[in-house]
């Protein structure tokens, strides 16, 4: 039985409606759109470091929805669903924060 090198991971990448890099923002991972709506049962949540990414490990091969807080500033406008993440790999996206 192999082992596999590289777990399922997601980087998400913050950043402001003027494309700055937000670090210290706190980002929540959901598996249904109802629990991301409630913002209840997170499966992880994470911050931003200085470059503004945060990664998430040992993920299933599907989709979540992402919340992304800091401040008077969220992702909630526009939500995020992910695409279902590909397995074994970094799976990376850019979500936009603004008030």
């Amino acid at each position: 039985m192999m082992l596999d090198i590289i777990k399922t991971k997601l980087q998400i990448t913050v950043l402001n409606n003027l494309g700055n890099i937000e670090k210290g923002a706190t980002i929540q991972l959901f598996k249904t759109e109802e629990d991301y709506e409630q913002s209840v049962n997170a499966i992880q949540t994470k911050v931003t470091d200085d470059k503004g990414k945060a990664t998430f490990d040992n993920l299933e091969e599907r989709d979540y929805y992402v919340l992304v807080e800091k401040g008077d500033m969220s992702n909630t406008d526009g939500g995020t669903k992910t695409e279902k993440l590909k397995a074994h790999r970094i799976n990376k996206i850019t979500i936009i924060i603004s008030e």
